[in-house]
């Protein structure tokens, strides 16, 4: 099944072949905020509509903010990809120019947008499928968990896998949604474009007064801004591109920053020439029937029914289709980009290493099956309601873009103090430095909006956990420190040990006992003995009269067990005859089974793993383990779908013919020395 679902394994040599070429670069790290534009106009609207009908007109301004600062975080991380090819974005910039802390908050910060992109990505595409099929409206947290799951998977199946999966939606959206915009423009041009179901709604009427004004303008820009989140992904995920990669990464981001900007002010535009209503309460649009049990149709859903003519048209459905499409796969862009953040930071030790480790398909599975669980989490938590979700939303996109501008910063005005001109000029050095200085400062200024903004409405969660995201990475950064400093070599070391003493650990006479003895013997330790611990008396007695029968000349020690444990009788006599023979090295020789069968675990080898592991905790002690191969083992050797351990890692389904294994029948006469 594993197989079948997730494929062959990739040997390590085809990494390599897992790299992308730009126009499949650009849906798999695009994909994000290429869909935002399904529901940063539709935020931006919300906010306004809870003013009143007459705040609506101030969207046209709101929206050139928002693109004006999708412009400049553009061109600014497109001087970040000139100056860190190697990749990992703001978290590389912020470690290397402005230290651990700040580091530690962009990591912290990434960390939390990343899971609130799949969440927020996966829970505004429910919300356009609910649009196109109302009846779904039960299953909403149902389905986003299994579109989660989907992602998941497509993701662990490597990144040339996935890139194919997404590359086709993405441009299918990108092509609808251009469709309706330049359809949508020229009906209004013509005069015969209709307005939106919700245009014949009213909404309460506020009284606001200046300040408060201020307030809602500002929150209504902080949600737009949404539209700028996954920017980052690229700068991320460089190292995902072809040779030469900084150059293809850059042009990448220009394709995305170009064709997100046209996107979102055409759809922000229809918006307002169909009069659409959005709001965060169905009831407080007057005229809506049956608010508490059905749900508002999405802006991008009703757009594209005045467009093209209605609920039942094809191109209603196709928008429908294409936008709730790439809004679950606009989620990959986290997946690309966490599981590498994730490597990094476990590469520099604030992250556990199992993080840096490629599964089968050359991807880091880890990363990719964390975040799944992460953001499954989030969504059943929130009940896949977008509202609620994207409050929290964007505040980790703009510490990142804030923290790592200002490393941008202090990045080239070390460059102009060493006089590092070699491939730049002093003037080139100054206009990139003044370019991240203004996307710094700008990123600044938003950040304190959309904080001051959102706080009340759900972003005090990230920032609750930011600080506990920092804590943990500081700490597993501290405690790999601490264990490297344990197991550093000594300035003078010395091998060899005072002493040697070996034990065959014997339950019974029989052939796994014998062979583990054998293996003793041929070891040819200074000091031999077999222990028995006599947990069952009665068994005791036959097995010294086998051990005289085989005629062993290995002596048989056995130890009283009145409470039936194995492990402390056998750790009390290695500690009594330690301190008899002083410090001394001491293997522990352990029969166990090697079984073909998956139900053959709960019959074999458990007292041999107590007792393995009791032994772990005794220093100076080595556990050696002796295999035996029962007849069901052969199976190992000729089911292919089950590969031995290791060679999935080589890139093998099955020992070749030459060195297939087959199971020796020893032991048939009484072993002597």
């Amino acid at each position: 099944m594993r197989r079948l679902v997730l494929g062959a394994p990739l040997p390590t040599y085809a990494a390599g072949h897992q790299t992308l070429r730009k126009r499949m670069a650009l849906p798999i790290f695009a994909s994000d905020p290429l869909s935002s534009v399904a529901y940063a106009p539709q935020e931006l609207l919300l906010i306004l509509a809870g003013g009143g009908l007459a705040f609506i007109g101030y969207t046209p301004w709101i929206a050139a903010a928002v693109i004006l600062l999708l412009t400049v975080v553009v061109v600014s991380y497109r001087q970040l990809v000139r100056a860190y090819p190697s990749g990992g974005g703001a978290y590389t910039v912020a470690a290397k120019n402005l230290g651990e802390s700040a580091s530690l908050i962009v990591a912290s910060a990434l960390t939390v947008d990343y899971v609130l992109t799949v969440a927020v990505s996966v829970a505004s595409g429910v919300d356009n499928v609910i649009s196109a099929f109302p009846a779904l409206h039960e299953w909403r947290v149902e389905f986003a968990i299994v579109c989660v799951a989907l992602l998941v998977t497509i993701n662990l199946r490597g990144v040339a896998e996935s890139s194919k999966a997404f590359a086709l939606p993405t441009y299918l959206f990108i092509g609808s949604i251009g469709v309706m915009i330049v359809v949508g423009a020229f009906r209004a041009a013509t005069g015969n474009l209709p307005l939106a179901e919700s245009a014949g709604y009213t909404l309460q009427h506020h009284d606001l007064a200046r300040a408060a004004l201020a307030f809602l303008l500002l929150r209504a820009f902080a949600s737009g801004c949404s539209a700028l989140t996954g920017v980052e992904a690229i700068a991320n995920g460089v190292q995902a591109f072809k040779p030469p990669k900084a150059r293809n990464a850059q042009a990448t981001l220009v394709a995305m920053g170009a064709v997100a900007v046209s996107l979102f002010a055409g759809v922000t535009y229809l918006a307002l020439k169909t009069h659409v209503l959005y709001t965060a309460n169905a009831c407080d649009l007057h005229g809506f029937a049956n608010c508490d049990t059905k749900a508002q149709r999405s802006v991008m859903a009703q757009i594209a029914a005045s467009v093209f003519g209605g609920h039942h048209a094809v191109g209603f459905y196709a928008v429908q289709a294409t936008t709730a499409l790439v809004l679950f796969l606009a989620a990959n862009t986290a997946f690309n980009g966490f599981p590498l953040l994730g490597s990094v930071l476990a590469h520099d030790r604030y992250a556990p290493k199992a993080l840096l480790a490629r599964g089968d398909r050359l991807v880091f599975s880890n990363g990719v099956i964390v975040l799944g669980t992460a953001a499954a989490i989030l969504l059943l938590a929130f009940r896949a309601n977008l509202n609620l979700l994207i409050q929290m939303y964007i505040i980790g996109v703009f510490v990142s873009f804030t923290l790592g501008q200002f490393g941008m910063v202090v990045h080239w005005t070390r460059q102009l103090r060493r006089g590092d001109t070699v491939h730049r000029t002093t003037r080139a050095l100054h206009v990139f430095r003044a370019i991240n200085f203004v996307g710094a400062a700008t990123t600044g200024v938003v950040l304190v909006i959309v904080t001051i903004t959102k706080f009340t409405h759900g972003a005090w969660v990230v920032f609750a956990i930011m600080p506990v995201l920092w804590l943990l990475m500081f700490r597993v950064n501290r405690y790999y420190g601490a264990v490297a400093d344990q197991v550093a070599p000594d300035a003078v070391t010395r091998f060899g040990s005072a002493g040697d003493y070996a034990v065959v650990l014997v339950h019974t006479v029989n052939k796994p006992t014998l062979k583990a003895l054998d293996y003793a013997i041929a070891a040819d330790h200074k000091r031999l003995a077999a222990v028995h611990v006599a947990a069952e008396p009665e068994l005791t007695e036959s097995l010294r009269a086998a051990w005289r029968a085989l005629e062993i000349h290995v002596p048989l020690t056995v130890l009283e067990s009145p409470f039936r444990d194995v492990s402390s009788p056998l750790v009390e006599h290695l500690e009594r005859d330690r301190t008899l023979h002083g410090s001394e090295v001491v293997s522990v020789y352990i029969p166990f089974y090697v079984y073909g069968h998956w139900w053959e675990g709960f019959l074999h080898n458990r007292k041999s793993r107590r007792v393995r592991h009791r032994l772990q905790l005794c220093p100076g002690v080595a556990v050696v383990l002796v295999p035996w191969l029962l007849d069901s083992s052969q199976s190992l050797y000729t089911r292919p779908a089950r590969p031995l351990p290791g060679l999935e890692r080589r890139g093998l389904t099955a020992l070749p013919a030459s060195r297939k294994i087959t199971t020796q029948r020893r032991f048939h006469r009484p072993i002597q020395r």
